[in-house]
C-alpha cells in the first residue's frame, strides 16, 4: 500500500472516529499528523507499514505502541522496533537508562516489554540487568553482587507477592496483624533504602495486585488475615511511607482498572512462575515506561480551554446565558459541570487555565460572572483570550504573555477542525479533541497522563495566584516613566539561602524542569540534593524574591563546586518570570562573594547550549565575564574576584542562614 492510500484510509477513518465514535476520540494527539491519522492501526498494519517503507512507519510505531493492550500485539511491535533499529530505520533515543530488574519471579519477557515502552514512549534507551529468579533479597544485600556492579541508575524491584501474607494465627489481635504486615512493608521499603544507598540509584516498587478470589468472604473487611486486607495495607504503606527516590508502579491500580479476574493467570505462575497475566505484563510494562517519562519530560503546565460545547452546552453568543447547558438539571449539563470540577481540581494541583474562544469578549465572560451553575469563575483563568483571531496567534501571544514555553500547553476542544489548526501552526502545543459526550472528558483528561506530578511544593499550589499578580506587575510596568522608576516601584526583596533540607523537593523540581534560564541544563535527584548540603567542596544556595504585589517564591537555584583555587558555576538556573528584574546581578554577586569568602581567584562559568536555553547564550559576558574556551558542546568564561564590583540594583538583599 503506497503512503498516499495508507493517509487516506486513516483518513477516513479518523473522520469516522472523532464524528461517530467520540468516545475514542478524547486523546492526547502528538504533533505529527500521521500519527492521529494512524492513531488505529493494529500491529500488523505498523510491520506492513515498516515492510513497504512507509514514511508513516515510526508514528505509527508510537501510536499502537501507546494504545496496546495485547501481549501479543506487544511482543509484535517490540520485534519490529528491534529490526528497525537493526536495519536503521529508527535510530536509539537520545537518553539512555542503566535498568536493574530484580524481583520474586521470572523477569522475562516483563523487562523486554519495559525496554519496548521505554524506548517507545519515554524516548529512554534502556541497557537491560536482569537478576535471578526469587534472588533480590541477596542481591540487594551483597554489595559485591551483579547488581551493584552493573552500577543501575534505575532498579525496577518486584518484591514476591507469596511473601505478603499474614503469618500468625488467625485468633491474634488487630495490633499483632497490623504489626505483622508494617514489618512487612519495612522489609521492602528496607531493601529500597539498601539499593539507593549502595548505588545512589532511584528505585521503582511494584506493588502488589489484589486476589480475585472471594474466600475467606466477610474477612477481607475486617482481618489481616485475609490475602486481601493484608496486601491492600502494605500496599497503602508503601504508598505512605515511601521516600523521595521510590517511585510507585501500582500494580493494584492496574490490576484493579483491568480486572482483578483477569490480571490472574495462576497456571502461568505454576508452570514458568509470571507474576501477572499477559494483559497486566503489558499493562505493567507500560507503566515502568511512563514513570519513566515522568522522570525524563516535564510536566505540562497549561491547559488551554475552548468554552462553547466544552465548558458548557451551546453557543454563548446564540443560546444566551438562559439556553446553555451546565448544571444539575440535565444529564449533559452535570457532566459539563463535572468537567469544570475536575479543572478546578487541576487547578488545585498548580496547572494553569486559560481560554481561548473564537467569541465577544462580552459574551464569553458572562457565564463567569452571572450563571450560578458555573463551577469555575473568571478568577480561576489566568488568561482569558475571548476574540475572533485565530487560535493558534491567540495562544502564541499567550504563552508570551505568561513567559512560559509552547510545550508547556494543552490545548482542548469539542472541534477536531480548530486542533487541527493550532497542531499544524503550533506544533510545540499539545492538542486533546474531546469530541461531544461530555461524559467522557473527565477520562480523555485523566487518560492524558499529561498533568501528573510526583510530589506538590507550596509553589505548585500558589502557581496561579502567582500569575495573577504577574499581570498587576505588568500593569505597573506599563505605566513607568522608565525600567529604574518601574522596578524601584516593586519595592523587591531577595531573600538568599544556602540549601536546606525543607527546599529540597521544590530545588530538586526546578533543576528537572527549568529549561530556558538554565546555564548547563544538569538534573539532579532529590537524594542527589541532599547530598550536596552535606559536602563540604559544593556551595549551594537559592533565591527567594518578593515585592509589594507578592511573594514569587523559591525562584532561583545556584550550585557552585570548588577545584583548587576557582568557584565552578556548576548550576545556575531562574525561572523565567523574573527576567529582567536585576536578579541575575544579585546572584551573580552572591557568587562572587562566596567564591571571596572561600579564598577562590576566579570565578568559572559554563555554558552548555540547548535547543531551549539560547535566551542565556550570552549572559556571562553581559555580565562582565571573559571567555575561556568554546567548543559545540559548551564555552568556557571566566571572572577575576579581585577585580569585580558587585552591581547595584533596586533589590534589597536578605542574607539567611540555616544554622
Amino acid at each position: 500500500m503506497s503512503r498516499s492510500s495508507i493517509k487516506s484510509a486513516c483518513s477516513q477513518r479518523r473522520v469516522h472516529k472523532l464524528l461517530v465514535e467520540p468516545e475514542t476520540s478524547g486523546l492526547a494527539a502528538d504533533n505529527s499528523l500521521e500519527m492521529t491519522y494512524c492513531a488505529t492501526l493494529s500491529a500488523e498494519q505498523v510491520k506492513r507499514s515498516f515492510i513497504e517503507h512507509d514514511p508513516a512507519f515510526e508514528p505509527s510505531l508510537r501510536s499502537s505502541t501507546a494504545g496496546c493492550v495485547e501481549f501479543s500485539q506487544a511482543l509484535l511491535l517490540n520485534n519490529i522496533r528491534r529490526r528497525a533499529l537493526r536495519d536503521g530505520r529508527l535510530t536509539e533515543p537520545g537518553k539512555a537508562l542503566r535498568l536493574a530488574v530484580v524481583g520474586g519471579c521470572t523477569l522475562s519477557p516483563l523487562a523486554d516489554l519495559i525496554e519496548h515502552f521505554a524506548s517507545v514512549l519515554a524516548d529512554v534507551s534502556i541497557e537491560l540487568w536482569k537478576g535471578e529468579f526469587d534472588n533480590y533479597v541477596s542481591e540487594i544485600l551483597d554489595e559485591g553482587s551483579e547488581l551493584f556492579e552493573f552500577k543501575p541508575d534505575l532498579v525496577l524491584l518486584l518484591p514476591s507477592v507469596h511473601r505478603c501474607r499474614y503469618s500468625g494465627p488467625a485468633s491474634a489481635a488487630r495490633e499483632e496483624q497490623l504489626g505483622v504486615a508494617d514489618g512487612v512493608a519495612s522489609e521492602i521499603l528496607g531493601l529500597c533504602d539498601r539499593i539507593n544507598r549502595t548505588s545512589k540509584a532511584q528505585v521503582v516498587l511494584a506493588n502488589f495486585p489484589l486476589p480475585s478470589h472471594h474466600d475467606p468472604g466477610p474477612l477481607r473487611n475486617t482481618s489481616l488475615t485475609s490475602d486481601y486486607a493484608f496486601r491492600r495495607y502494605v500496599n497503602t504503606q508503601l504508598g505512605f511511607r515511601a521516600p523521595e527516590y521510590v517511585h510507585l508502579c501500582d500494580v493494584e491500580f492496574l490490576a484493579n482498572r483491568l480486572g482483578t479476574i483477569a490480571a490472574e493467570d495462576p497456571k502461568a505462575w505454576f508452570e514458568s512462575k509470571q507474576p501477572y497475566s499477559a494483559g497486566l505484563l503489558v499493562q505493567a510494562a507500560k507503566e515502568v515506561g511512563q514513570i519513566l517519562a515522568g522522570l525524563t519530560r516535564p510536566t505540562k503546565k497549561v491547559v488551554v480551554l475552548d468554552l462553547d460545547n466544552t465548558l458548557w452546552g451551546g453557543v454563548i453568543g446564540d443560546d444566551g446565558l438562559e439556553g446553555i447547558e451546565i448544571g444539575t438539571t440535565s444529564a449533559r449539563g452535570e457532566a459539563f459541570r463535572a468537567f469544570q470540577q475536575y479543572l478546578l481540581e487541576l487547578a488545585g494541583r498548580g496547572i494553569l487555565l486559560g481560554v481561548c474562544s473564537k467569541n465577544d469578549h462580552a459574551n464569553a465572560v458572562e457565564p463567569f460572572l452571572k450563571h450560578p451553575e458555573m463551577v469555575l469563575k473568571l478568577s480561576d483563568i489566568v488568561n482569558f483570550k475571548a476574540n475572533w483571531e485565530p487560535k493558534a496567534d491567540n495562544i502564541r501571544e499567550m504563552a508570551s504573555e505568561l513567559n512560559l514555553g509552547l510545550d508547556s500547553f494543552v490545548f482542548v476542544d469539542d472541534n477536531p477542525a480548530e486542533i487541527e489548526v493550532v497542531r499544524q501552526f503550533v506544533p510545540e502545543v499539545t492538542c486533546i479533541c474531546l469530541g461531544d459526550d461530555p461524559s467522557t472528558f473527565v477520562r480523555a483528561l485523566a487518560d492524558s497522563r499529561l498533568f501528573e506530578v510526583r510530589k506538590m511544593t507550596a509553589e505548585d499550589f500558589e502557581r496561579a495566584e502567582l500569575y495573577r499578580t504577574e499581570a498587576k506587575r505588568q500593569e505597573l510596568k506599563s505605566t513607568a516613566t522608565d525600567m529604574d522608576a518601574y522596578l524601584s516601584s516593586l519595592e523587591m526583596v531577595a531573600e538568599v539561602s544556602p540549601f536546606s533540607k525543607l527546599d529540597v523537593p521544590r530545588i530538586a523540581q526546578l533543576i528537572n524542569k527549568s529549561n530556558q534560564f538554565n546555564l548547563t541544563t544538569r538534573r539532579r535527584t532529590e537524594a542527589e540534593v541532599l547530598a550536596m548540603i552535606e559536602d563540604p567542596e559544593v556551595d549551594g544556595f537559592t533565591i527567594r524574591l518578593a515585592d509589594r504585589f507578592g511573594n514569587h517564591g523559591l525562584i532561583a537555584v545556584v550550585i557552585g563546586q570548588f577545584a583548587e583555587n576557582d568557584y565552578v558555576v556548576d548550576t545556575w538556573l531562574m525561572s523565567c518570570r523574573v527576567l529582567k528584574r536585576q536578579v541575575e546581578q544579585v546572584t551573580l554577586n552572591q557568587i562572587v562573594e562566596s567564591a571571596r569568602r572561600l579564598g577562590s581567584e576566579r570565578v568559572i562559568g559554563v555554558y552548555k547550549p540547548t535547543v531551549k536555553n539560547a535566551m542565556v547564550a550570552g549572559l556571562y559576558e553581559k555580565l562582565g565575564f571573559s571567555r575561556l574556551r568554546e567548543s559545540a558542546e559548551e564555552t568556557t568564561y571566566e571572572l577575576r574576584v579581585d577585580t569585580y564590583q558587585p552591581s547595584e540594583t533596586r533589590i534589597r538583599v536578605e542574607l539567611v542562614s540555616n544554622g
